[in-house]
């Protein structure tokens, strides 16, 4: 047999398994993007509804739960492997701000599913959308738009006794193994007198980090690992918290599993 007539198999079976990869990264796609617009049908009434606090804990609760049924299907379909127990351990332990780093889109999603009652800061233009931050409005999340505005709802949301996902990169990771750490985690920190739990997150793929082209299709299935990393007391100088976790997040990932920050992904051929 010749070199030609071995690599056809090898070419099928490559090409075939491009196809099964875009099959099911597109209906993990399309299938949280459905999830969304079905929970806006309920949660545009709710938020005329219901009181501030009810409507809060109850959009926030059904996000944790949609979330979590959204990456048993990933990982049903074989496209992800979840290793996110360890956040369990920060339920029930009381206010404090979660930080983890911000290597992917889906980070958020990750944390949202073991964490109920989790407050977040998104960007304005999701919270604004009409059908994709319906869900958000309703449950309170805190947009980003305004520094100000941000700090104090954030305060007064952890003084409330809730915990707040806050990406210390305030972007999707722009460097290896972070970007620059922004002063808004500080702030929030010392205003509202809270620790800092800072959260590893580790991906063997760079898929939806910053600079993926959305037509591109990742090797699967993709892992995605989660650690607990220093807890920070609260600060009383807001400016040296935020040198700390900068130095700590470098030395804390310097070996972690997280791919390099990349300007675009062409789709793989084998």
């Amino acid at each position: 047999m010749n070199d030609a007539a071995r690599r056809a198999p090898c070419a099928l079976v490559a090409r075939l398994r491009g196809v099964w990869d875009g099959a099911r990264t597109y209906f993990g796609l399309m299938l949280l993007g459905a999830m969304g617009l079905i929970w806006t049908v309920f949660a545009v009434p709710l938020y005329h509804l219901l009181p501030r606090r009810a409507g809060l804990r109850v959009g926030r609760w059904l996000i944790h739960w949609g979330f979590r049924a959204y990456l048993r299907v990933l990982q049903s379909i074989g496209a992800c492997r979840f290793d996110l127990a360890a956040l369990d351990a920060l339920r029930d332990q009381g206010p404090l701000i979660v930080a983890p780093n911000h290597p992917s889109l889906i980070d958020a999603v990750l944390v949202i599913s073991r964490l109920p009652g989790l407050a977040c800061i998104m960007k304005s233009s999701i919270v604004d959308h009409p059908s994709l931050g319906a869900g958000a409005r309703l449950a309170r999340y805190i947009r980003n738009d305004d520094l100000r505005g941000m700090i104090h709802l954030s305060v007064a949301d952890l003084r409330a006794g809730h915990q707040l996902l806050l990406f210390p990169e305030g972007t999707r990771s722009s460097a290896a193994p972070i970007g620059p750490v922004k002063g808004s985690v500080g702030l929030i920190a010392r205003q509202a007198g809270v620790p800092v739990q800072t959260v590893l997150i580790e991906t063997d793929s760079p898929f939806l980090s910053k600079g993926w082209a959305w037509r591109a299709i990742p090797r699967l299935p993709i892992t995605y690992r989660v650690r607990l990393g220093r807890r920070f007391d609260p600060p009383e100088s807001s400016q040296q918290l935020v040198a700390e976790l900068d130095r700590y997040f470098r030395e804390a990932l310097r070996d972690a599993m997280l791919p390099l920050p990349v300007p675009a992904i062409p789709a793989h051929d084998d």
